[in-house]
């Protein structure tokens, strides 16, 4: 697959003084612009565009030697901005939800079934065993947190919800996740066949 050749942006934004400046300007009225079209057409407005831009230029500039050039500097750009305009809509979402409105009404995991899903009632077994090994062998805190995170709480405002931090909560999941991938494998499931019945 041919790469796009890179143009001057990354040059630019890595420069000093009136020249990063310059381009860093420009980078912000595009990236405005986009995620104004953006967020109106996909997220009806609920994030605006000024919001979210400074976060995204702090994110671009940190990635800026990541940037290979596979693609105009630009579209690498706006995509890192789109996915922190969608971060954010996230977190103001579960600001205002509290954790017993969110936890009551019980594990819910129905992954959308596609041809590369197996066999169904394959999939419908290995599910009920997901339900039962998060039921049996989690904590209440992992319970808390599987459930809150694949109902699309931020990690953040799980954190800041349950007192914790972001390092604490992943290390919870990560936790979490190993004790369900032991159960699996206790039950007879392997990791291919655990992929491809929940992909």
């Amino acid at each position: 697959m041919a790469t796009v050749e890179k143009d001057d942006w990354v040059e630019r934004l890595s420069a000093s003084g009136e020249v990063r400046d310059q381009a860093v300007t420009e980078l912000r009225v595009i990236l405005v612009r986009g995620l104004a079209s953006t967020c109106r057409n996909r997220y009806d407005n609920r994030v605006q565009a000024d919001d979210v831009v400074q976060d995204a230029l702090i994110k671009i500039l940190d990635k800026l030697h990541t940037f290979e050039g596979r693609s105009k500097f630009t579209t690498w750009a706006m995509t890192i901005a789109v996915r922190t305009a969608m971060s954010e809509m996230r977190r103001r979402h579960f600001k205002d939800v509290s954790m017993e409105s969110l936890l009551g009404d019980g594990m819910r995991f129905e992954p959308a079934a596609n041809e590369a899903s197996g066999d169904p009632s394959e999939r419908d077994d290995m599910l009920t065993k997901l339900r039962e090994l998060v039921e049996t062998s989690l904590t209440d805190k992992q319970r808390d947190a599987v459930h809150a995170l694949l109902h699309g709480m931020p990690v953040e405002v799980f954190a800041e919800k349950t007192g914790s931090n972001r390092n604490a909560v992943y290390k919870l999941v990560h936790d979490a996740r190993a004790k369900l991938r032991q159960g699996f494998e206790q039950a007879g499931y392997k990791a291919k066949d655990i992929s491809a019945v929940l992909a």
